[in-house]
Order: C-alpha cells, then structure tokens, then sequence
C-alpha cells in the first residue's frame, strides 16, 4: 500500500471528536484501518492525559502517542511518560492568584499532573468529558499547590472578557511563558517553549523521521505550529477565524461534525 506520509496527527476537539466531543464510531474504523496499515498515530490536544487516555482505549489500536496539555506532557499507549514540561511552582503559582480576572465572567483553571483545578463550579463544561469521565475539582488556588503545572487556563464566557488577561499576562509574564488559545474562549498559558509542535518534533525523532513526514489536522490557534511545520498541514472547516488567516496557504477540509479527518485520511491513503 502507497503511503503518502508515516504518521497522522490529529487534534481532538473540532477536530477528530464530533460535535458531541465523542469520537465517532467512523473515526474509530478508519484509525484501526490506519494502524493496521502500519500508519503512526498521534493525538495533540490541549486535553489532560487522563483524559485522552480514556478516549482512546475505545479505538483498537496496539501503539498511539498522546501529546496533551498543548505538548506539556507525552505519553505512549502503554502510559509511558515520554516528555514533560512544567511550569515554575512559583510562576504557576502567582500567576494563579495575581491575575486579576472578572470572577462573574472567566473561570480558572489548572491541569497540574493527572488532576483538573478549577476556582468555581461550571456545569457546561462537565459536557465536554462525558466521553471520558474526566472531572474537575472545586479549589481556592490562594490557598492551593502549584506542583506539577502543566497549563493554566482561563475560560470566558465570550472572546473579548479575556483580553485583559491576555494583555496582562503578556505584560507581566510574556518572556517566561507561552501563550495560546485552544478555543477564542480559553486562553491557555504554559512553560516558555512549550507547544504541540515542539514535543511532536522529539516524537517521531524517535521513531526514525520528521514532522515532514507527516500530516496533521487542528482548528485552534494552539495547533498554529504543528500544522506549519508538518508535510501537510490540514485546517478544519469550523476552525477559528484566526487560524485561518494565520495560514491562508493551507488546505480547509470540512467538519468535525461529519467527522471530516476520518473521511479525508480514507482518501488520502486510499482506504476502504
């Protein structure tokens, strides 16, 4: 079989997950398909490890690389920890409580290890990890650890109440972090540095070739990197605006709710 590129790597949320944040059962087949074809599979998400891990195990495949946290973490199937990227204790930890942020609009969050932080319960997101039972937990980060941070992030109920956190923490931090956002309404900061691209590069070094060597999928501006640096880099049809414009040269596919990456990897690697 012709294999135009060694390994696929995919986003997970307006990617490769449908509308429902499931991986559909067409997504499933066409990765086992994948695999069996001697294809790499790798998973890069702003996701915790935990997490993904769970939705994974419903696809049968025997080697996949997980790259969550915007590439603070990297995990093999066999839950090797293959890289990690923490922040400061003491950077995480201010950078927790002297944000200021709009309490009635913006919600805090950490992923820190296997654990999901969060200052104040919100009940939409509980949608987002049905799937995979992955759940927060209410804490007052004055009076929390910052061990083992692999992001921060901040959840807005629109775009624009998170530019004054953006701006500040660009004014007060920007030469010690990156910055991103995986959604216009989560703006995720992790060591400098780190991103999906960046560990992805360590990754198939490994496994005997480049990010060249490969195809990717995303739709937030955390996927920016990955889909410059990769043989193909493929943006969905419902990404962010700004990706997009960030990268007018590269090839919109459709959607994640009619499960777009699956059809357009059976095509391209001819598939049946």
């Amino acid at each position: 079989m012709y294999k135009p590129f060694r390994a696929i790597i995919s986003d997970l949320d307006g990617t490769l997950l449908n509308r429902d944040h499931k991986i559909g059962q067409f997504t499933i087949e066409t990765l086992e398909k994948l695999a069996k074809q001697g294809v790499d599979i790798y998973l890069a998400t702003g996701r915790n490890y935990p997490d993904v891990k769970q939705i994974i195990s419903k696809v049968n495949v025997q080697d996949a690389m997980l790259v969550t946290s915007n590439g603070a973490r990297a995990n093999n199937l066999a839950g090797e920890q293959l890289a990690s990227y923490y922040l400061p204790e003491n950077l995480a930890f201010e950078i927790m409580t002297k944000t200021p942020f709009d309490k009635q609009m913006v919600c805090l969050n950490s992923y820190q290890g296997d654990e999901w932080f969060i200052n104040v319960d919100v009940e939409q997101l509980r949608k987002y990890h049905q799937d995979s039972g992955f759940m927060y937990q209410v804490v007052d980060f004055n009076q929390h650890h910052a061990k083992q941070t692999e992001k921060i992030f901040f959840i807005g109920r629109n775009p624009e109440c998170l530019l004054p956190v953006e701006q500040h923490i660009q004014q007060t931090y920007g030469e010690l972090v990156q910055m991103t956002y995986s959604t216009p309404q989560c703006l995720e900061i992790m060591a400098k540095g780190v991103c999906k691209a960046n560990t992805l590069k360590e990754l198939v070094k490994l496994k005997g070739y480049e990010l060249s060597d490969c195809i990717s999928f995303g739709d937030g501006m955390n996927d920016v990197e990955m889909l410059a640096l990769a043989g193909k880099g493929c943006v969905m049809g419902n990404a962010d605006s700004r990706l997009k414009q960030r990268l007018p040269n590269n090839e919109v596919i459709g959607s994640n709710k009619d499960e777009a990456v699956a059809s357009y990897i059976r095509a391209i690697f001819g598939l049946r």
